[in-house]
């Protein structure tokens, strides 16, 4: 005897939610997805409001990245879709685990001809690791759990489910969910491992490089573990800022810049580079010649192998595990001779320090950063928004425990900061969280300073005004080009905050600028603190002929 009873589809779509853990869901509902609201209602699952679809979809990016669970947003068809692009080449580039979903006209029958339709699941298609229609209600649970698994798994992205109007409506028997599990990732192979040890040993001037695709959970103490027992020092890419804190004796630094910059005399010197998830997303911080360094591929998957890198050996498998067997098999060498490269530390040090109490105003970047760090804990987060203030944070903030630099060099959108602190300050309410956006980035997602209000976060927003964009400026220099075309105006950003409930302030020195970064961490709530920079110092101190002169000693 059948014994399944009749359910809605929105209400068993949202049941296979909730099966997941899904605990937010950000969006702008449309007229499709009515059906699908109506079941949230019910729900455990809280439904967050934001003011443009594309700041729900960098909310629930964010949500990934933190939890390693798929963020969850939605929005209608049409230009609600279309709305949700950008936050899925971020979450796609970025290895941010998410699922959009979004709403269509019924499939089935539908009197409105092409009124407001784009072929979406096409549209995704690309810049997804998964899309599909849902075409029949039945089939549901299994959609559900496999879009999470594929946004979950390694390499974790965006996912895509559309879910028309009327098979939401439709009425089905209720199927039996499926089983959530745990994901197995497979062991490098012995042969490979031995081998990697082998190298390492061999060695004279090893160094290991943290990329973005470290930047996870369980990885962390795995590499801590290495670099204690073995002594090798160790930098970063942007994107694997963090995974080992900042004030490591043995931390080099962020190569913020392709090429040309002190932490280069390092690379460069390096015989073996030990190669920690290593993502083509970011560029390159350095580039393989045949004949030159030899370079240890450790990711879970094989490199993709170009110009410019093509590891002689790779250790393909879980990073996690794989470090772990590393140790076992690796020792401090006391053949390895790291001198050089501590002397480089000392340097970049030196360079990092340089202007950390320079009075100027409008404030440099060397001040704003040390500032900064000041009045920010070590698990306090910041969320930087894209402009070249990130080269700064990137470079000069050091970082204690992972996860409390949100950095985007994979897209490098703009308009990503604000949402992405909103999200962290919805994760740990206790921790002092920051989005620090140029004026040119934050005005691209500022109307999320109602949602933030609305949900009572406790947010400081700094804006960086510089009136311009002000990386293309340098940009611009940089190619000879004149100086044009770039500057804007903007808002009284006092009274822009007021106006959606927040507390608005702007910075008239620059020894008041930590005072009141500290009053507004301490009265709670979401505040604004609009500052003025100067950015001359860019060319002088990012790209500096000293580089060239510290590599000679």
């Amino acid at each position: 005897m059948n014994t399944l009873k009749d359910i809605k589809a929105s209400d068993l779509f949202v049941k296979a939610l909730e099966n997941e853990g899904v605990e937010y869901i950000f969006g702008v509902p449309g007229e499709e997805n009515l059906h699908l609201v109506e079941s949230l209602r019910t729900s455990s699952i809280q439904l967050i409001l934001t003011r443009h679809e594309q700041a729900a979809g960098f909310m629930a990016a964010t949500y990934g990245r933190f939890t390693g669970k798929a963020g969850v947003c939605l929005s209608t068809l049409g230009p609600g879709a279309t709305n949700l692009v950008t936050a899925a080449a971020y979450a796609q580039l970025g290895a941010m685990p998410m699922l959009m979903i979004t709403g269509q006209k019924p499939i089935k029958q539908s009197k409105q001809g092409r009124f407001q339709i784009v072929d979406v699941v096409q549209m995704m298609h690309p810049i997804t690791k998964f899309a599909r229609q849902i075409v029949n209600a039945g089939t549901i649970p299994s959609l559900v759990r496999e879009a999470f698994r594929q946004a979950e798994e390694e390499r974790p992205g965006a996912v895509h489910l559309e879910l028309p109007e009327d098979i939401a409506a439709e009425h089905a028997q209720e199927a039996h969910l499926f089983t959530v599990n745990n994901y197995c990732r497979p062991d490098a192979d012995k042969g490979a491992l031995d081998s990697a040890a082998k190298m390492i040993e061999e060695a004279r001037h090893p160094l290991l490089l943290i990329g973005a695709g470290a930047n996870r959970k369980r990885i962390v103490d795995a590499l801590k573990s290495f670099v204690e027992k073995t002594g090798i020092p160790f930098f970063n890419t942007q994107m694997g800022k963090g995974v080992i804190g900042g004030y490591h004796p043995l931390y080099l630094g962020t190569a913020a810049l392709s090429s040309g910059d002190y932490l280069h005399c390092a690379i460069d010197r390096a015989d073996l580079i030990i190669n920690a998830g290593h993502d083509v997303v970011e560029k390159p911080p350095f580039f393989m010649e045949h004949g030159g360094k030899q370079v240890i591929h450790i990711n879970f998957s094989s490199a993709e192998v170009d110009e410019v890198y093509f590891p002689q050996l790779e250790v393909v498998g879980d990073i996690a595990t794989s470090f772990e067997n590393l140790t076992d098999r690796c020792k401090c060498m006391p053949g390895h001779d790291f001198d050089y490269f501590m002397r480089i530390r000392e340097h970049v040090q030196e360079h990092i320090r340089e202007g950390s109490d320079d009075p100027r105003f409008p404030m440099i970047p060397q001040r704003l950063v040390a500032d900064v760090r000041r009045v920010m804990p070590d698990d306090g987060v910041i969320a930087l928004d894209n402009g070249i203030y990130k080269i700064w944070f990137a470079r000069n903030y050091p970082t204690p425990e992972p996860n409390t630099v949100l950095l985007d060099n994979a897209l490098a959108t703009m308009g990503a900061g604000l949402p992405s602190a909103m999200m962290a300050a919805m994760l740990y309410p206790r921790r002092r969280v920051m989005a620090v956006c140029g004026d040119g980035g934050f005005m691209m997602n500022s109307q999320e300073m109602e949602t933030a209000v609305r949900l009572r976060l406790n947010l400081v927003v700094l804006v960086l005004r510089d009136n311009s964009y002000g990386m293309i400026r340098w940009k611009q220099a940089a190619n000879g080009f004149p100086d044009w075309g770039l500057e804007y105006g903007n808002p009284d950003f006092v009274d822009y905050a007021q106006s959606y409930g927040a507390h608005g302030h702007r910075v008239g020195a620059t020894e008041d600028f930590v005072d009141l970064l500290e009053e507004c961490f301490s009265t709670g709530g979401v505040h604004l603190v609009e500052v003025a920079v100067d950015y001359s110092e860019n060319k002088r101190v990012l790209i500096d002929e000293l580089a060239e002169k510290i590599c000679l000693i």
